[in-house]
C-alpha cells in the first residue's frame, strides 16, 4: 500500500461542530470521513470545503444527479481513487444507477445518457482537459442550461477538480477513519476487504487510462 502523505486529525482534536460534520460524512458520505479528517488540520479549510460542497454540490439550483455524473467524470479523468470509489446517495435517489458510471469517459457515444447529461459531461470534459470551445459548443450549453446553472455546474466541477487533483497525491483511502460504515461506497468497495479485492481486479476502473477524444 502506498504511503499516506498527510495524516488524519483525530476526532478528539476537533470541536463539536467539526465532529458533527464528520459524523455526517460517515453517515451520508460524499465526501467520506478520510478527506475531511485531512482538511481538519486547518479549520478554515475544513469548513471551506464542507460549506461549499453542501451549497454547490449537494444542493443548489441544478439537479444533483447531473453534478454527480460530472464529479465522477473528474475522478475517472484525474484517477482519484478515493473520490471515484464513492457514489452520491442523493444521486441514486434521483435515478442514477451503477451502469450510469460505466461510460463516463466515452459519454458522447453512450446510450446511457440523455442529451442534457451529455452536455454537462462535455462541459466537465472541456474544463478538465482544457479543450478549446467554439460557438457551436456554447450553443449546445445554452440549449440545455441557463446561465445560472452553467455557473453552478462550472463551480462544482472546478471545486471537485481541484480537490481530487490534490487528494490523489495523498494516498488516503477508505475505511481508515470512522471505519465500519459503507455509506456512499461504490459496489465492491463497501469494506476494506472488498475494496482490496476490487482494486486487484484487472477490470478495476483506475487501471484503465482515461484519454478523451478531444485530448488525444
Amino acid at each position: 500500500m502506498a504511503k499516506q502523505r498527510i495524516s488524519y486529525v483525530p476526532l478528539e482534536q476537533m470541536d463539536d461542530n467539526m465532529r458533527a460534520e464528520m459524523e455526517r460524512c460517515a453517515r451520508e458520505g460524499t465526501p467520506r470521513p478520510e478527506s475531511s479528517a485531512v482538511r481538519a488540520h486547518v479549520k478554515d479549510c475544513f469548513w471551506f470545503f464542507a460549506d461549499s460542497w453542501h451549497k454547490v454540490f449537494r444542493n443548489g439550483i441544478l439537479d444533483h444527479a447531473v453534478k454527480e455524473l460530472c464529479r465522477v467524470y473528474v475522478s475517472r479523468s484525474v484517477i482519484c481513487e478515493f473520490c471515484g470509489n464513492q457514489r452520491s446517495i442523493k444521486g441514486a435517489e434521483q435515478g442514477l444507477q451503477e451502469t450510469h458510471y460505466d461510460d463516463l469517459i466515452n459519454f458522447e457515444k453512450s446510450v446511457k445518457y440523455n442529451e442534457r447529461q451529455k452536455a454537462a459531461l462535455a462541459y466537465a470534459e472541456a474544463i478538465v482537459w482544457r479543450l478549446d470551445t467554439d460557438d457551436a459548443y456554447w450553443a449546445r450549453m445554452h440549449q440545455h442550461f441557463s446561465e445560472a446553472e452553467l455557473v453552478e455546474l462550472g463551480c462544482a466541477i472546478g471545486l471537485t477538480l481541484g480537490q481530487q487533483s490534490w487528494l490523489r497525491l495523498l494516498n488516503i483511502d477508505h475505511h481508515q477513519v470512522m471505519a465500519g460504515t459503507n455509506a456512499s461506497m461504490a459496489p465492491g468497495t463497501e469494506s476494506a476487504e472488498a475494496l482490496a479485492k476490487t482494486k486487484a481486479s484487472p477490470e478495476y476502473w483506475a487501471n484503465k487510462k482515461a484519454v478523451p477524444k478531444g485530448a488525444a
